[in-house]
């Protein structure tokens, strides 16, 4: 590092030893009692320090550094020096490596007779540096006083520099511990911040709980109310086939049936959406389940007049499940699909394993507009004509409740596609 020279710097008499002496002592204080490092300013107080030391002492220049290892980082300089991005420089064999290594005060009267001491910046021969240690012990920097010609130093000079290299730790070593402070403060903010949001979100999550198994409670007793007069009206209905009757009252008979079916179902459909998933797990294969749940669909109409073309990862995928949910996702999923479709078509079945077991179910037909997409899974929501809208309702609590997700794609191109995702658990990682 090579400063800017200023030849105009204040010298202080060193004609008379005593007078000179008791001048500096009394005038280190006083600018010492002037310093205030109450603003915070770590720059201009070490800045301060650094031209106190240089005019105090007649030195050349002063710098005050930051020890960083093998480099330094001039903090405050007493001369503009050409070093712009203030980046640290290597202090291999300089005169400031040997204040370091050693960690005591050193003062070289001409380093170009004492070489073993290391160098000076060019220009520069008799050299005064003083170790920052902290409290602890801990090495922080250096203050370094350079002089462009040979020269001794008096006890007055050391103690001086001394001084202010205290002043110096000090602020350097508290401005360090309030920056770890804040660095502490804010690391302590977003934890609080975490797990406030982690306890709202369950709070929320154990008040919805609450609501659903109020509202499933309730839901239960007031089918179960329904179901016991539907009962009675059935057998009655029942009872009425046996007559002989008229034409017309024959086709009312058969609606009156049909409809007493119809909510039956809707009253099924409501206490299955409405009571708690509670889930009986087991450690499942999903290749071996999809195969069944295909083997066991195959046999129905109208699934039989469509074609399942099936791909199974070519890894076992094991979660933990309750089959007999998941089985209900897969026959919905696909019942659904093949009903988007013409006889003859194709829906696509694929499983595979990454971070999450991943089925998707895929068909052709019309695409579905994404306003209806959106609303797939809400309840009573259904564009069959005889559909009841819980099918896909149920088919999210389940895999909800399996921790996993479900959504759907649709657009001209490609198609529909359902996509389900459940997570790994370490048990199932092989």
């Amino acid at each position: 590092m090579k400063p800017d020279q200023n030849p105009g710097m204040e010298k202080v008499d060193q004609s008379s030893p005593t007078s000179s002496s008791n001048r500096l002592a009394q005038t280190t204080l006083d600018y010492l009692m002037s310093l205030s490092f109450r603003q915070g300013d770590l720059q201009k107080y070490l800045n301060d320090i650094a031209h106190g030391v240089a005019e105090l002492t007649a030195m050349d220049w002063a710098v005050v550094t930051l020890s960083l290892g093998d480099f330094s980082k001039v903090l405050a300089s007493s001369l503009d020096w050409d070093n712009e991005n203030d980046e640290p420089y290597p202090i291999h064999g300089s005169v400031a490596k040997t204040v370091i290594q050693t960690q005591r005060l050193l003062t070289v009267k001409d380093t170009q007779c004492e070489t073993h001491y290391g160098a000076t910046p060019e220009g520069y021969r008799a050299y005064l540096g003083v170790p920052l240690q902290s409290p602890t012990g801990k090495l922080l920097g250096t203050i370094c006083c350079f002089h462009k010609q040979p020269r001794d130093f008096a006890p007055e000079e050391i103690r001086c520099v001394e001084l202010f290299a205290e002043r110096a730790t000090i602020a350097i070593d508290n401005f360090q511990l309030y920056q770890q402070q804040l660095k502490f403060n804010e690391t302590l903010e977003a934890e609080v911040a975490k797990r406030t949001a982690e306890l709202k979100e369950a709070q929320s999550q154990l008040i919805e709980k609450e609501r659903l198994a109020a509202i499933g409670e309730f839901t239960s007793m007031i089918v179960h109310e329904i179901r016991n007069p539907l009962t009675t009206v059935r057998m009655g209905l029942h009872a009425l086939k046996a007559l002989d009757l008229g034409e017309r009252d024959r086709n009312r008979l058969s609606l009156a049936l049909a409809e007493e079916n119809r909510l039956k179902q809707l009253l099924d459909g409501i206490l299955q959406y409405a009571k708690p998933q509670i889930l009986e797990t087991v450690r499942c294969d999903l290749n071996q389940l999809l195969q069944e749940t295909v083997e066991t669909l195959g046999q129905q109409p109208v699934i039989a007049e469509r074609s399942l073309q099936v791909t199974l990862a070519d890894v076992a995928v094991h979660v933990s499940c309750d089959r007999d949910k998941l089985k209900q996702v897969l026959i919905n999923l696909i019942s659904n699909a093949c009903e988007a479709i013409n006889p003859g078509e194709a829906v696509n079945i694929s499983l595979s394993k990454t971070d999450q077991a991943c089925l998707t179910v895929h068909n052709g037909g019309s695409p579905i507009p994404p306003d209806i997409l959106a609303r797939l899974t809400q309840p009573f929501f259904s564009t069959k004509s005889s559909g009841n809208g819980l099918g896909l309702a149920i088919v999210k609590r389940i895999i909800d409740a399996h921790q996993g997700s479900l959504t759907f794609t649709s657009n001209p191109e490609t198609g529909t596609t359902a996509t389900v995702q459940l997570p790994q658990t370490e048990s199932n990682l092989f």
